[in-house]
């Protein structure tokens, strides 16, 4: 398998075409097809094949119960609208075209409405196993997966329905750092060390190589005020929940509770 024709240049080219369909759709259409290189499936066939193999080991068993349920072949890209149809039909989540990284407070609000916003491109074949923009193997491998179980699914709107309640860009902000440490890189327990269920996490080969020699913390809403993260790296700090139950318990009853105030509080706490 080589990269796309052209190296860099080329890829940046084909990104931003299949990108700028994107603002051209309106929520409730169909979702238009892609066509799809020979190179950009291999690309895929590749990386999701790698990524199965390394799931029976590295990926926590609810996600891999999850990925089970979306069904998604490693042969071929999936197109969104097929992806989307299953996740109706499951947990009642539709996808949205995404031209690229979506501001939080608008990506996060969509989740509230059962909408997750999603790109189509593919990622550079020169780099298969790491990425650090989203593509749609993170878009369906990770966040798809998840958003195929309802309780993950639940999670989702949870944050969604934060976003939406707070007004300060602090609380905003903090949100997403909660987000991020639990939806995009979390980790559950198990009987041979935590596994990984965080869509940034399941989707990147690389880095289900070497999450577990991060900094592992018990999963902890205040510690996390003081916590950094670079979206561009591979984390060296990440939360490992008890359960599933306990995951929704700290994170789901954050989002469900949390205000201006009492995020206000936490970050005033930590000064």
């Amino acid at each position: 398998m080589g990269s796309l024709p052209g190296g860099d240049s080329a890829y940046l080219r084909r990104r931003d075409e299949i990108a700028a369909r994107a603002s051209a759709y309106i929520r409730g259409d169909v979702i238009p097809d892609v066509e799809y290189t020979d190179a950009e499936h291999a690309i895929w066939r590749l990386v999701a094949t790698r990524l199965r193999e390394q799931h029976r080991s590295q990926a926590a068993p609810e996600y891999l119960d999850a990925a089970e349920q979306l069904g998604v072949g490693v042969e071929l890209i999936p197109q969104l609208q097929v992806v989307a149809d299953r996740l109706d039909t499951l947990t009642g989540f539709r996808l949205q075209p995404a031209g690229g990284v979506v501001p939080f407070r608008h990506f996060c609000g969509s989740l509230a409405d059962g909408y997750f916003h999603s790109t189509q491109y593919i990622r550079d074949g020169s780099t298969p196993f790491y990425s650090t923009e989203p593509d749609v193997l993170h878009e369906v491998i990770g966040h798809g997966s998840a958003l195929a179980d309802s309780r993950f699914a639940n999670l989702y709107r949870l944050a969604g329905e934060a976003v939406r309640r707070v007004e300060t860009e602090a609380a905003v902000e903090f949100i997403s750092k909660v987000f991020w440490f639990t939806i995009e890189c979390g980790l559950l327990d198990s009987s041979d060390g935590p596994r990984a269920y965080g869509a940034s996490i399941v989707s990147s080969y690389g880095e289900l190589d070497q999450f577990r020699s991060a900094e592992i913390r018990r999963l902890d809403i205040a510690d996390m005020v003081g916590a950094s993260y670079d979206i561009t790296r591979y984390q060296e700090t990440l939360y490992s929940a008890h359960s599933l139950t306990h995951l929704e318990d700290v994170a789901g009853g954050f989002w469900e509770s949390c205000d201006d105030a009492s995020i206000g509080d936490l970050l005033a706490a930590a000064e």
